[in-house]
């Protein structure tokens, strides 16, 4: 059951245009805290069994898969359903595993130090789901986990999708190659620029900042098309993401289909996009390897203000990011400071 990262990113785009209390089946244990909004973790692993042989070679998607997530986004959607506001974990943050049954022997596992992505491995989306809650505080209300093969047909599906960049972007790993300006890509070349770490010294930092950039192009396309107001497209576009069932979700297709009849009504500047703040690395561990060291008082305070249900910027301002972004000087932003002239 391996799943892979960038199909996160497609769907995250559905979700932040919800501005609604999700319905339907929650992450297991766990339910919906009325009047806090609601929490949804979006997760994509780095497993490569969904796309060909041929599509790995064309879009450069080959490599050892770890069966990690690559990628995890809180997605926080207001109790008044006009606020969404989007927190990136990075892979390598250092976590503590919590303690937790081996869901193959039954042995009862005790806590234990690792990388944020190696809870998947480990114990799958419930896991990931009870490490996430462990370092934020929050609760996850839903989670959704989705793989390439998704993300490549749903883009396709709404057309492609329309990014722009004011340098240009160039990966040896994926080979992406974009020059300054506006490009569409379909399914394949969207897949090379969600990926792409290699662009430059901001690595999964710089590439998370492209993944939110590529969430807000996807949301103006959504709206500009009406895609979501159509209720046979919006069938279909949820049947991609969801995939043929075979993966545990904590959505259903119910959900989803609710989800997106709300989904024209929120602006991009009523979203907001951060990365959760880093002091910095920890020191290389020989079991772990090299973490990152989340900047506790500026976690906490982030953390807060979600469970708290309140917006992460102050009422007029209007921060510009940093490109590329700066490892310890994390920028909250809204939609509208990634959208494409």
């Amino acid at each position: 059951m391996k799943r892979t990262l960038s199909s996160v990113v497609l769907a995250t785009s559905a979700l932040l245009l919800a501005g609604a209390v999700l319905p339907g089946r929650t992450a297991p244990g766990r339910a919906a805290h009325a009047g806090h909004g609601t929490n949804i973790l979006v997760m994509g692993t780095d497993g490569r069994d969904t796309i060909s042989a041929a599509e790995k070679r064309k879009f450069h998607a080959g490599g050892f898969a770890c069966d990690c997530t690559d990628v995890l986004m809180v997605v926080h959607v207001s109790a008044r359903q006009d606020r969404v506001s989007v927190v990136a974990l990075p892979r390598d943050s250092y976590a503590d595993i919590p303690p937790h049954r081996d869901e193959g022997t039954g042995k009862q596992l005790p806590a234990r130090p690792s990388k944020i992505n190696g809870a998947y491995a480990e114990g799958g989306p419930r896991l990931t789901v009870a490490t996430v809650e462990s370092m934020t505080g929050l609760n996850i209300d839903h989670y959704l986990q989705l793989d390439f093969r998704r993300f490549i047909d749903g883009v396709d599906k709404v057309g492609g999708v329309e990014v722009c960049t004011a340098r240009r972007l160039q990966d040896k790993a994926t080979k992406l190659d974009l020059k300054p300006g506006k490009h569409r890509l379909k399914g394949g070349p969207a897949l090379q620029y969600v990926r792409s770490r290699k662009v430059d010294q901001a690595a999964d930092l710089g590439r998370i900042q492209r993944q939110q950039r590529f969430l807000v192009q996807a949301l103006r396309g959504l709206q500009a098309k009406r895609l979501l107001t159509d209720p046979v497209k919006t069938a279909a576009l949820v049947r991609t993401l969801l995939g043929s069932g075979r993966d545990e979700q904590g959505f259903t297709a119910g959900d989803l289909v609710e989800l997106a009849a709300a989904l024209h009504k929120v602006q991009a500047k009523n979203t907001e996009f951060a990365t959760v703040p880093v002091a910095g690395f920890n020191p290389t561990r020989p079991d772990i390897g090299s973490t990152l060291a989340w900047d506790k008082a500026k976690a906490g305070a982030m953390f807060k203000t979600l469970r708290e249900d309140r917006p992460l910027l102050k009422a007029g301002t209007n921060p510009k990011p940093y490109d590329p972004p700066r490892l310890m000087h994390a920028v909250t932003v809204r939609g509208s400071a990634y959208a494409c002239a």
